[in-house]
């Protein structure tokens, strides 16, 4: 169980909801229906969502080259999506261009449990890339992503390839859906839930997805789009 004292609202989130399937049941949602549904949404959301924003793109695109001349605007990397199939995730970059190099320096420096990896200081992050990360804006590019089937909407967000080395059999049930954009995690805590909550979170979802369900948690993240506090 969570210990009572000092609670974020992830743990408090987890609590309430606990107990948690362990092991996602065979009936985990083949329903054609639903994932018919689910891509015109994913598609009907990713254009809306990208000729809305267009201005934003621009504009965040303008400081980024501003900090860094040099550095490209975007950032892709390598993530593992739906059993297991790897695709390239796209972001604006918030980071110095060497920043994958400077990774092996700070490992040491995780914050957060499990096969992941954060620093609320990230020395790495630019300036810009602090406030885009804040307002999670540095995920927009992954609308791009969902145009191209790579991602979801909603689903369990996509991990990278060394993190997906140190999964258990267990945990790797997260990677049976398509990742997505945004997800129960995301709206349960985000960085204040550890891997461990993570893990349970995305099967829960797996285990419940609906079109109810996918809705409920899109209009949960506009809600705390800007301003997230759990957002590094």
């Amino acid at each position: 169980m969570i210990p009572t004292t000092r609670r974020n609202k992830g743990e408090l989130f987890l609590e309430k909801h606990l107990p948690y399937p362990h092991v996602v049941p065979n009936h985990t949602r083949s329903d054609k229906l639903y994932l018919f549904i689910k891509r015109i949404m994913d598609v009907m959301g990713a254009l809306f969502g990208l000729l809305l924003l267009s201005p934003v793109f621009a504009v965040v695109a303008i400081f980024i080259k501003l900090e860094d001349p040099r550095g490209p605007v975007f950032f892709h990397q390598i993530r593992i999506g739906k059993n297991e199939k790897e695709f390239k995730m796209f972001k604006f970059r918030s980071m110095v261009s060497n920043a994958e190099d400077l990774l092996d320096q700070l490992l040491d420096q995780n914050e957060v449990s499990g096969a992941m990896f954060k620093i609320k200081n990230d020395p790495r992050i630019t300036r810009i890339g602090r406030f885009i990360r804040k307002t999670s804006v540095d995920e927009l590019p992954q609308l791009w992503n969902v145009l191209r089937g790579d991602m979801s909407m909603v689903g369990p967000r996509p991990p990278l390839v060394r993190e997906v080395a140190e999964y258990t059999s267990y945990e790797k049930q997260r990677l049976l859906v398509i990742p997505g954009c945004t997800g129960l995690w995301q709206v349960s805590g985000r960085n204040s839930v550890g891997f461990k909550e993570m893990v349970e979170l995305d099967i829960r979802y797996i285990d419940r997805r609906s079109i109810s369900y996918d809705i409920k948690i899109i209009l949960k993240t506009i809600r705390m789009l800007f301003g997230a506090k759990d957002a590094f």
